[in-house]
Formats: structure tokens, C-alpha cells, sequence
């Protein structure tokens, strides 16, 4: 079922309703496996279901975050939840003052602004550099990950597609040297919270977004890297710009606007 510009998911609203995260069912994930044993396995675990919950929507920004009652509701102690919290943290996920109660962060203009634009930038130059580099297996992988992602939905298996999206976009950025392709994986991750506010705020962005990889999957099969610069840098600013449209109507988006003037030389 669509969702009109905007609404969050019904557990989302749930939670916010209560301004308490102990509201939220901690149940595992259907189909995947519980918490490893282990210290550091235990907190890996603890963590990754929460970021899923945060980036998800089903712990909305602003929602407390009550280290005891988690670690009550998942059934773990306090140390992998303190762990966890910890990697959140880092992530910019959630805002964790001693002797006060972790939030979810916030959506903040000025970051989504900022990540955009080095990714913008960033991710230009990486599919510049590979254009040209990929052998036909390369691009079979690709149009693999796009007929997955076409596949999945969403809202049923988001996991699923969001790893495929991954992929994708690896693969069109894998030539170049590692610690840039780390920086990369960095800023997707950092931005995945939102890519998933611009799927949940326009009905109408799957079909476009579908549409801009297909046109870069092409361009890339053409060895086109102006082109596949264009389709980029227009396909990562047309998210930013859209989810600050929802979000922070007011705020300017200089770094994204910017960058996609440089890389993409032309507007969203």
C-alpha cells in the first residue's frame, strides 16, 4: 500500500505517539537467524537491529532510548547494549549524553545537505573512473541487482532491496582505489536513513529512481562517462533535494546544488 507525501509507517506513529522507544516490539526479524553468542557477535547483532529499526522508521527521530528496557525487551545485558548504543553513536544515528536519555537524532538539513554533496562529488568521480573499466560480467551483475531491486518491495523486504542497491552502485564505482571506495560505502551508508524518508515521502519515486539506474546502467554499457556523470549526480541530488522538500522546505541546499553543478553541470 502507498504512502501519501510524508506519512510515517503505522509503527512509526505508534512510537511517536508514546515518546518511548519501549513501546516498540524488539521481536527478531523473520527469517534471519537471533543474536550470535558472544560479546562483541552479541553487540553487532543488538546494533544492527536497531540501526534496521531507526532507518526504517519504526524508531522515529526524536524517540527516547532506554538502554535497560531494550536490553530487557531483546533479552541481552546491558554491556552489548551499551556496545551498541556506542556504534550508533559514531554513526550519527542517535544523540547520547551521559546522565541523559539517548534520541534518535533528528533529521538535520545542514548533514543531508553535506553528505549529498561529498557523494555528489565523490561518487561522480568514481563512476568516471570505472566507465570505462567494466568487462561484461561486471555489467550482467548489474542488470542482476537492477531486476532484484525491481523485484522486492520495499516495505515487505527491505533488507533485500537495499542490498541490491548496494551492489549496484558498488559495482559502478569499483575501479577506483580502496580508501576512496571506503569513503564511499560510508556516505551510502550515512545516507541510507535518507533514501528510505524519500521512499516513504513520494509514491512516485520508485519509478523514477528505476529509471535513472537504468539510464546509467546504459550509459555505463556505452563506455559514456560524461553521461554516466550526468545520470549520477542528478540521481543522488534529485534524493537529497526531494527529502529536504519534505523535510526543511526553507533550508538551501548549497553543497548539493553546488556539487551537482560541478559534476553533473546542470540542475535536478
Amino acid at each position: 500500500m502507498s504512502r501519501k507525501r510524508g506519512e510515517a509507517p503505522e509503527e512509526a506513529r505508534s512510537a511517536a505517539d508514546g515518546s518511548d522507544a519501549s513501546q516498540v516490539p524488539f521481536e527478531p526479524t523473520a527469517g534471519t537467524p537471533g543474536p550470535a553468542p558472544g560479546g562483541r557477535r552479541l553487540a553487532l547483532d543488538v546494533h544492527g537491529r536497531l540501526r534496521e529499526m531507526i532507518l526504517s522508521g519504526a524508531l522515529p527521530p526524536g524517540s527516547a532510548l532506554l538502554q535497560a528496557e531494550m536490553a530487557r525487551k531483546l533479552g541481552v545485558s546491558r554491556t552489548p547494549m551499551r556496545e551498541a548504543f556506542r556504534l550508533l553513536q559514531e554513526e550519527g544515528l542517535i544523540d547520547a549524553q551521559p546522565d541523559q536519555r539517548a534520541r534518535v537524532r533528528t533529521v538535520d538539513p545542514e548533514d543531508l545537505d553535506g553528505v549529498y554533496g561529498a557523494r555528489i562529488m565523490l561518487e561522480s568521480l568514481a563512476v568516471s573512473v570505472t566507465a570505462k573499466s567494466l568487462a561484461p560480467g561486471d555489467l550482467e551483475r548489474m542488470s542482476e541487482a537492477l531486476k532484484r531491486m525491481q523485484e522486492l518491495s520495499v516495505d515487505d523486504r527491505p533488507d533485500d532491496w537495499h542490498a541490491a542497491h548496494k551492489e549496484f552502485h558498488r559495482i559502478a564505482t569499483q575501479a577506483v582505489a580502496p580508501h576512496l571506495q571506503r569513503m564511499l560505502v560510508s556516505l551510502g551508508e550515512h545516507s541510507e536513513r535518507y533514501i528510505r524518508l524519500a521512499q516513504l515521502g513520494l509514491h512516485n519515486s520508485w519509478a523514477r529512481a528505476h529509471s535513472e539506474h537504468e539510464a546509467l546502467l546504459e550509459a555505463l554499457r556505452r563506455s559514456d562517462k560524461d553521461e554516466a556523470v550526468r545520470v549520477i549526480s542528478r540521481h543522488l541530488a534529485r534524493t537529497a533535494l526531494n527529502v529536504l522538500a519534505d523535510i526543511a522546505p526553507e533550508y538551501e541546499p548549497a553543497a548539493t546544488r553546488t556539487a551537482l553543478g560541478i559534476a553533473g553541470n546542470g540542475q535536478a
